[in-house]
């Protein structure tokens, strides 16, 4: 599957203030997030679980081949039974989980699969975190901007409260697109801002330039 925008904007804005040595991304792909946070961290344990099997083949691959493969691991799992196996608790959990809950059928039943929330439900999702997250640890992801006020009220259930929230849109006139949600146990007050990408196509704007420039060849 191509690197999309979500992906990359997660890997890149993802907060490392606490400094996390263990780091789990929930529905890896291809391993883009796990493998920006291994360039951006000095994790000593980065893991991913992805249960597609191609995705899971094309993850371990890119992992073994980049500097930080002795860091980086990935399950070929689902999250139900990851959680049951797994008694570890992660610093950071990252997830870029599906979110396409209306039927879309685009001829490949592998990104049929990974766009589809029925493959990991929210609150499936965030069960599963809240289970494996430290009780100092944060929990970050990015989904639709329409979906965020439901997100969040599902994650009050188990316990995790917004720290930050980053609105992401276009471009400056456009409405609204996705929601980076960063989540403790403890949060009390909430940081929230916007993300601009573009002035114009293939213009970025200083502020995602300054975000995401590490990790593009020409930016």
């Amino acid at each position: 599957m191509k690197i999309g925008t979500d992906g990359v904007l997660l890997g890149a804005w993802t907060p490392l203030a606490n400094a996390p040595e263990s780091i789990l991304d929930i529905g890896a792909g291809t391993g883009i997030i796990a493998l920006m946070l291994a360039q951006r961290s000095t994790a000593e344990t980065i893991d991913a679980i992805e249960i597609a099997e191609a995705a899971y083949e094309q993850c371990m691959d890119n992992f073994e081949q980049s500097p930080w493969a002795d860091r980086l691991f990935c399950y070929h799992a689902g999250l139900d039974e990851f959680v049951e196996e797994i008694e570890d608790r992660y610093e950071l959990i990252v997830s870029n989980p599906p979110f396409y809950s209306e039927a879309m059928a685009s001829g490949s039943t592998a990104r049929d699969l990974a766009r589809q929330n029925q493959s990991l439900p929210f609150g499936e999702l965030l069960e599963g975190v809240s289970k494996l997250l430290s009780p100092e640890g944060v929990f970050t992801t990015i989904i639709p901007n329409k979906e965020e006020a439901a997100f969040k009220e599902i994650a009050a259930t188990y316990g995790l409260l917004p720290k930050h929230i980053t609105h992401v849109k276009g471009t400056a006139t456009a409405t609204i697109k996705r929601s980076m949600l960063a989540f403790t146990f403890s949060a009390e007050d909430t940081q929230e801002d916007t993300l601009v990408i573009e002035h114009a196509r293939h213009e970025y704007t200083a502020a995602y330039t300054a975000l995401t420039q590490e990790f593009y060849l020409k930016m």
